[in-house]
């Protein structure tokens, strides 16, 4: 197993341990409003990259790829209605400020919040009734797939994926653990897992109201003025 994959697997472990899934889908819905109802965009991409980083460090698979791809779908979608003053054009498809500055701003509301549900929704949440069963196993399912992708090639593709709902068919019937479920989980958060979730929350919102976020404002609007002064 290569260095890096292991790393992120003690990253994983720690993160399992020290936190339970329903303490963490807590603390999502407490944080989520804190990017959803941002009237900024400089803290929403602040936002967006701590979400990144905490979803790292807590051993999640984060493909740059794919969440650039996202963003930039998003832009040109919102592109395609132009308002605002127009910066230039590519035959009749115009750039205008207006629509770049609003599909910029979904864009990373988007994907901060994909971030924000991948490090607090976890595959073992249990929620009650019969359709919360339903979204758990989903959960699970899906928490399978992501830690086992790896298994999945371009050459026998439809072979691996057959194999893999096989697996998890197997796993469903006899009740016994998966491979992505090896480390033990948390049924209750210990108190180091609350002291880190207090202060990653009075973070986002400190970045998002307060004072950190007043700070991030000035300072990118001082840097644009000499920037503007400088050209």
């Amino acid at each position: 197993m290569k260095l890096l994959e292991r790393f992120r697997l003690k990253r994983q472990k720690v993160y399992e341990q020290l936190f339970s899934a329903r303490v963490l889908a807590i603390s999502g819905l407490v944080m989520m409003p804190a990017i959803l109802f941002n009237p900024y965009l400089t803290q929403r991409v602040i936002l967006f990259l701590l979400f990144w980083f905490l979803a790292w460090l807590a051993g999640k698979r984060n493909n740059p790829l794919i969440t650039l791809s996202i963003v930039f779908f998003i832009v040109v979608f919102n592109l395609t209605v132009p308002h605002g003053l127009e910066l230039f054009s590519i035959g009749r498809f115009r750039i205008t400020t207006g629509a770049l500055a609003l599909g910029i701003h979904r864009a990373v509301t988007l994907a901060g919040l994909i971030m924000l549900s991948r490090l607090t929704i976890r595959h073992d949440l249990k929620l009650p009734g019969l359709f919360g069963e339903l979204i758990g196993e989903s959960l699970r399912i899906f928490g399978v797939i992501m830690s086992q992708k790896q298994r999945i090639t371009r050459k026998n593709l439809i072979a691996d994926l057959d194999q893999m709902m096989l697996d998890l068919s197997d796993n469903a019937s006899t009740d016994s653990p998966s491979s992505s479920a090896a480390t033990p989980q948390a049924s209750r958060t210990k108190p180091a897992g609350f002291v880190i979730l207090a202060l990653v929350t009075l973070l986002v919102w400190g970045m998002s109201i307060g004072i950190i976020g007043a700070f991030i404002n000035a300072t990118v609007q001082l840097a644009l003025f000499v920037l503007s002064a400088l050209l």
